[in-house]
């Protein structure tokens, strides 16, 4: 039997070149599926009931996601996937488990083994850095790029998935740049920023008349992308009522707008992200099946930032070097940072991921004296030791007000800056900036109508 680790990394002259995923399979020994094999040939396969499962068990007692298995560097791992009836070892149910060659798992009234073989499958590795305008040395982001340069070319539906933060949308749009479209519309939807009585018209357009307030027709943005690409992002917040009419645009590729008649042809490739698990959601009846497989037909999935830190030097003076061209055109001038500010930014757990480190980034450029970046600037220099707040916090308090004004007025100073700068750097386009803060546009446009902030309407 093959001892080797479940997922090794083969280098060249010190760089990865590719990834050996040691060969293994799971089998079906007891239950209506019995004898039924699962080849493992990929880093993440899934079981259940449904038919794009890589085993479709008949078992009625087995979800139709019910768990997965996914090789990593530090084994083989099943993770259930909310299952109705959950996943069992030795009588224990269990969210996640290391599985061992021989091991005996149960789901429903199935019992399966886990094996491993002898040999191993090649996954292989871009030879680049980047894609599009994302950016990544690491073994994990290169076999992402490897992917994607084998989907972009193609019409494939893509599902991305990933942290909030992780760059969902910048996949996006490397899709769409390196498609057979990248000359035509590229159109950005976010589903959570459009309130429900709207989204059906914001998507496929409505006719004059056809609701108050409609004043005139309105295309949607399935039209407004027709043969380029649309990116429906935040997919999981779609509205359960309303999936099964996307289901129907993106089998017969026809929308009718709210209030029409007529079935409008419309040629547009799909790229979904979203940031929640939505195999568990199809498990609590919370997101229809059928449009998830209609739209994973390629699924990816983007790693955070905390599972590939040597990228994050990379990202650094990938973000430096853009800052430096746009301010400083012509002039040579080039940021760089401390090693030890450097390692400081390295060993932070960036829950906001690449968009975190990115605004942090761009504040350390916008505040410091001169173009070497330390500690003072990044403002990590020391970790909280205990609750005393600031000096410069405390010092910008209002004096002579009740506590809950007090915090008010500091509060609306923060708005009212962060905004201002927010605007100033994206030309007071309110999407550009919604989507760098992390808000939706709707919540944005209220803050900015509450201090009086004037801004570009680009819907």
């Amino acid at each position: 039997m093959d001892r080797s680790p479940a997922l090794t990394t083969v280098f060249v002259d010190q760089r990865a070149t590719a990834r050996r995923m040691r060969k293994s399979r799971l089998v079906v020994i007891e239950g209506p599926d019995k004898g039924q094999v699962l080849e493992i040939t990929r880093g993440r396969v899934t079981v259940g009931r449904s038919t794009p499962n890589d085993l479709v068990m008949s078992d009625k007692a087995i979800s139709g996601c019910h768990f997965e298995l996914v090789t990593t560097e530090g084994g083989h791992i099943l993770r259930d996937l909310g299952s109705t009836n959950g996943t069992y070892y030795q009588d224990c149910r269990v969210r996640e488990i290391f599985l061992k060659p021989g091991v005996v798992i149960r789901a429903g009234t199935s019992r399966f083994q886990f094996q491993t073989l002898e040999g191993s499958v090649n996954i292989p590795l871009s030879d680049k850095d980047r894609f599009g305008d994302l950016v990544g040395a690491s073994v994990a982001m290169r076999e992402v790029f490897a992917s994607l340069e084998r989907v972009a070319p193609s019409d494939l539906m893509v599902l991305v998935s990933g942290e909030t933060g992780t760059g969902k949308e910048l996949v996006a749009r490397a899709i769409h740049k390196y498609s057979r479209r990248t000359d035509k519309p590229f159109v950005t939807q976010d589903c959570s920023a459009i309130p429900r009585d709207l989204i059906e018209s914001t998507l496929f357009g409505h006719e004059k008349g056809s609701f108050t307030g409609a004043v005139g027709q309105h295309r949607g943005c399935f039209e407004q992308a027709h043969t380029g690409t649309i990116f429906l992002d935040e997919i999981g917040e779609l509205d359960l009522t309303l999936q099964p009419k996307l289901l129907r645009v993106l089998e017969t590729k026809e929308i009718k707008r709210v209030g029409g008649d007529r079935d409008i042809s419309v040629d547009v490739r799909v790229v979904a992200a979203t940031n929640r698990d939505l195999r568990a959601m199809i498990n609590k009846a919370a997101f229809r099946e059928d449009l998830y497989f209609r739209l994973s037909v390629i699924h990816v999935e983007i790693p955070p930032l905390r599972e590939r830190r040597d990228d994050i030097p990379v990202l650094v003076r990938a973000f430096l070097d853009d800052l430096s061209e746009r301010w400083y055109p012509g002039e040579g001038r080039r940021f760089e940072v401390s090693p030890e500010a450097m390692d400081r930014l390295v060993s932070l757990p960036w829950q906001g991921n690449v968009r975190e480190l990115r605004n942090t980034v761009e504040r350390a450029a916008s505040l410091a004296d001169g173009t070497l970046l330390g500690l003072a600037d990044f403002r990590v220099q020391a970790r909280p030791t205990s609750s005393a707040a600031p000096a410069s916090a405390v010092a910008s308090i209002p004096s002579g007000l009740p506590f809950k004004d007090a915090k008010q007025k500091v509060v609306d100073q923060f708005e009212v800056a962060f905004l201002s700068v927010l605007l100033e750097k994206h030309g007071g386009n309110i999407t550009r900036s919604a989507q760098e803060a992390g808000l939706t546009r709707y919540h944005l446009r209220e803050l900015l109508k509450r201090h009086g902030i004037v801004y570009q309407h680009d819907e």
